[in-house]
């Protein structure tokens, strides 16, 4: 466990609060499409961040918590893909304009920096109070590992989503959209237009990615920094991975298979830590390798467009 000061902490949350404020206020002041060149400029700065802020641990903490932190921040980073993909499906369903994309992202995000702040410090808690919660996490990841490998095409139905009903049944919705705005005032009255529901749908999105993600970076790691410091990173970079990825993720089928096939792995290492003990170097490698070549198996062998349509996909369950 390393030993954080407070300060420390501060420091790092407030570099982040304005990095936010940086991005919405100066870059994103005004809603528009991010073009694939902007989104890999902002990709490349979010991934040199990360790899400056893992050199600062090795510096100051040594070789093992940066290569620690590396490997936390991959296993978020590939399970990222994943969620990419049902937010493609939910901005197609409800034909998000390209222009508020970002703006549903941005406070998607911050959302999700809350909840896994709230998951993070809670797990850590469990972990550091009841060991044995590391072998529930490892069984948990290789059941969601092996039901992934097996899972049929995903797809997104509004009309049979229960928060999509939930929302509805609660508060009055316009029906279009208007610009960025998440509210108007409609014949006298204050209204949410469809932009707040596609944001619940994101924000739920990310939680129940974030039951997966957050046990995973426990099994390389059970100190707090590092998890959350690992996962922030992964989850601000998210927005502009997302307009990098979205119009190709689709062709790269084999991450699917990369992914349960990491989540297994890291369960078996959480499940087998009485007998065996992997170095944070190995699982490191392991998990690069596995998409590597799931990237290069994805490019070689294409997969063919379907026309059957594709199963309702977690979100909707």
């Amino acid at each position: 466990m390393l030993h954080i000061s407070v300060w420390f902490w501060a420091a790092f949350i407030g570099f982040i609060l304005a990095m936010l404020a940086l991005d919405l206020g100066v870059f994103h002041r005004h809603a528009h499409e991010v073009r694939p060149r902007e989104a890999a400029i902002w990709t490349t700065v979010w991934v040199l961040l990360a790899l400056a802020f893992a050199g600062g641990l090795t510096l100051h903490f040594g070789r093992q918590t940066g290569l620690t932190f590396l490997t936390g921040y991959v296993i978020e980073e590939s399970l990222s893909a994943d969620n990419i993909f049902i937010i493609v499906l939910i901005f197609e369903y409800f034909r998000v304009p390209r222009n508020c994309q970002h703006r549903v992202l941005f406070y998607g995000i911050i959302g999700a920096l809350i909840m896994r702040g709230i998951f993070i410090a809670l797990g850590a808690a469990l972990v550091s109070r009841f060991h044995w919660i590391l072998y529930l996490f490892g069984a948990m990841l290789v059941v969601t590992g092996v039901r992934m490998a097996f899972r049929s095409e995903e797809s997104f139905n509004g009309d049979d989503n229960r928060l999509v009903r939930l929302v509805r049944r609660i508060l009055p919705l316009a029906n279009e959209f208007h610009g960025s705005s998440f509210f108007i005032v409609e014949n006298g009255r204050r209204v949410a237009t469809p932009l707040l529901l596609v944001l619940l749908l994101v924000e739920l999105t990310d939680l129940l990615f974030a039951v997966d993600s957050i046990p995973a970076t426990f099994g390389v790691t059970t100190d707090p920094f590092l998890v959350f410091t690992s996962n922030i990173f992964a989850v601000l970079g998210l927005r502009s991975l997302y307009f990098l990825l979205a119009a190709v993720v689709d062709r790269f089928h084999l991450l699917k298979y990369a992914i349960a096939v990491i989540l297994a792995f890291v369960g078996v290492k959480m499940l087998g830590e009485p007998f065996f003990e992997l170095g944070v170097h190995v699982s490191l490698l392991v998990i690069v390798a596995v998409l590597a070549a799931a990237i290069a198996g994805s490019v070689l062998w294409p997969q063919r467009r379907s026309s059957a349509s594709r199963t309702s996909s977690r979100i909707s369950k």
